[in-house]
């Protein structure tokens, strides 16, 4: 996977100073890095065999790899969403980043009591986001099966936050 790296684009300084800024647009574009990606995380579900109802992906590029598991896998795709965005009744989280504090909703029909659930999302970095959409599911009743990534920050050490789940990512940055 180490060749997924190189079509990342690194962008400095984003959205503040002090970010190094990991850009998947550039990986989404090359239509064999893209397969690579779903490829690697569908695989290691598989190995893993982790069982679930449901995906949860938080926006919003969380959404392109979440959505697309749900489908692999014939589970449900439940999106979480910054405040304001979904139109049915809803539960908040406040959480905090690398570099903001922000708040994710979720319908309250979205989860029903002990669904299985997976959390899938573009980047861990400090668990801030993973760690708000758990809260979430768990107020609703769900059980989280365990977290996948695409990209992991591990110098942020978000991974020991989410220790008593099982936890993947496939592309690893250690500064």
């Amino acid at each position: 996977m180490n060749d997924l790296k190189e079509k990342i684009r690194n962008i400095p300084d984003f959205p503040k100073k002090g970010i190094m800024f990991r850009d998947i647009t550039t990986l989404l574009q090359d239509k064999e890095s893209f397969r690579q990606v779903v490829d690697g995380l569908s695989n290691q579900l598989k190995e893993k065999e982790i069982k679930f109802d449901k995906i949860v992906s938080a926006e919003s590029r969380g959404f392109i790899f979440g959505g697309i598991l749900a489908y692999k896998f014939n589970a449900g795709f439940v999106p979480v969403r910054k405040p304001g965005k979904l139109p049915a009744p809803k539960i908040k989280q406040e959480f905090e980043t690398e570099y903001s504090v922000d708040a994710f909703e979720i319908h309250k029909d979205a989860i029903k009591e002990n669904e299985k659930i997976l959390i899938c999302d573009d980047l861990l970095a400090t668990a801030g986001t993973s760690l708000a959409a758990i809260k979430l599911i768990e107020k609703l009743g769900g059980k989280v099966q365990g977290c996948v990534f695409l990209i992991e920050l591990s110098f942020l050490n978000g991974r020991e936050k989410l220790k008593e789940y099982d936890v993947f990512s496939l592309i690893q940055y250690d500064k």
